[in-house]
């Protein structure tokens, strides 16, 4: 296997030398040249489900077969802005939030958490000394490689952007602290704590702790902790993740942790459910907010979300089903990866997730290269803030959404891209 993991800062990266005078680079351009010669059409620039896993819910498609829930309530009316106690009490365990403390929301967490920064730049969260939108100047800390979408939303608001270094266990929790404490135009930090996008690492109790514990200059500071792939496990012996919210108020910060979920990649990833969870303080805020937008969520879907996945056991075993689709596509980029660029690159090798972060030098360009022959990858420089990675040298494979065999043909043809240009750098 290769690397497992990312490390903090820049990594050198081995070249094989070029022993024969340029025979090497002669080889690699021949290469591509067949590869361009294929006209493939491939997509991996999204974290999508396969037709497959969409096939596991299309038993949702026939539920629910009643529109009352659990108390009684008419799911087709108004009302119920929180969510049915039902659906809240199901995930709650499995987002490490208590049921009461939990929100449930449309099919998407990412629209959760774009509402929850207009929510805090129009109305001050709690311990705030005024809303977001008087202070002059509003930063949040970003782990890289990250998720593009996140830095997407802060991008949107003129929210400043701090990169913080990953390591196998976490962001470099001695920059994070000082940070922290240091700055109080820090207001908040995006995390994607287990399985993260796109490094597939999972955050150790011991960082989990200092997020908890660290002192921070702003008293209103929140970590905006993307628990996405909170169930998506692809081997049996699942990562652990320790619980922030519960850490966080033992240590004097109750209010510290915005926590969010969804079924995107459980059930139908365009009809899903999202969660919201926090303080009882935050989520009343959240509430009175949302209540301005909104009478009531789409009670009939959280109801057949109940019917189908029944209880965590039942939620564990569609889980399982997703994992022998997915873990298949997940160790043929390791083994391609291995076999056709070798020391050219690192990459980590995820036991759980939606991607797989790939190193290798000049990342840009073979990003381009790939698209000149019909592989669409994320843009080299997504995993960082404002689309730029300094090193040039993080690419997000995503790949789940092919079958094995356009897979195959994609990262053989991305390890020819990453090949040809090593050969002309070196």
């Amino acid at each position: 296997m290769a690397d497992g993991f990312l490390l903090a800062g820049p990594r050198l990266l081995s070249f094989v030398s070029d022993p024969f005078g340029g025979e090497n680079l002669v080889n690699a351009q021949r290469d591509y040249a067949d590869l361009v010669q294929r006209g493939l059409s491939l997509d991996l620039t999204r974290g999508k489900p396969s037709p497959r896993q969409l096939d596991l819910s299309n038993d949702m498609l026939h539920l629910p077969t009643t529109f009352r829930a659990a108390d009684g309530t008419d799911a087709r009316n108004y009302g119920g802005l929180q969510g049915l106690p039902e659906l809240r009490e199901l995930f709650a365990p499995l987002v490490q939030v208590p049921a009461g403390q939990l929100v449930v929301g449309g099919n998407s967490s990412l629209a959760l958490m774009h509402d929850t920064i207009v929510h805090a730049l129009l109305t001050p969260v709690p311990g705030a000394a005024r809303r977001w939108v008087e202070e002059p100047k509003v930063t949040f800390l970003c782990p890289v490689p990250g998720y593009d979408r996140h830095f997407t939303i802060t991008e949107r608001f003129g929210i400043t952007m701090v990169p913080v270094p990953m390591n196998a266990d976490g962001p470099d929790m001695d920059v994070v602290e000082r940070l922290v404490a240091t700055d109080a135009s820090v207001k908040g930090m995006w995390c994607v704590p287990k399985y993260s996008n796109p490094s597939g690492a999972t955050y150790s109790a011991e960082t989990v702790r200092r997020l908890a514990a660290m002192p921070a200059a702003a008293p209103d500071f929140r970590i905006f902790w993307d628990n996405a792939y909170a169930v998506h496990h692809l081997t049996d012996a699942p990562a652990e993740l320790a619980d922030l919210l519960a850490l966080a108020a033992e240590h004097g910060n109750p209010d510290r942790v915005f926590v969010y979920a969804s079924t995107s990649k459980v059930t139908l990833a365009g009809s899903g459910v999202s969660f919201f969870g926090s303080s009882p303080a935050n989520v009343e805020w959240f509430l009175h907010n949302t209540s301005k937008q909104s009478i009531g969520p789409d009670k009939v879907n959280q109801l057949r979300h109940v019917e189908f996945l029944r209880d965590p056991e039942g939620l564990a075993a569609h889980m399982r089903r997703h994992a022998e689709l997915v873990w298949p596509k997940f160790e043929l980029v390791d083994r391609v990866l291995a076999k056709e660029l070798g020391d050219l690159g690192t990459w980590s090798s995820p036991v759980g997730g939606y991607f797989i972060s790939l190193e290798v030098p000049h990342a840009g360009e073979v990003v381009a290269k790939a698209k000149a022959a019909g592989i669409a990858l994320t843009p080299a420089g997504a995993t960082h803030p404002y689309g730029k990675d300094p090193d040039d040298r993080f690419i997000r494979i995503a790949p789940t959404f092919p079958g094995l065999d356009e897979l195959e043909q994609a990262i053989t043809g991305l390890a020819v891209c990453a090949r040809l240009v090593a050969d002309e750098h070196a």
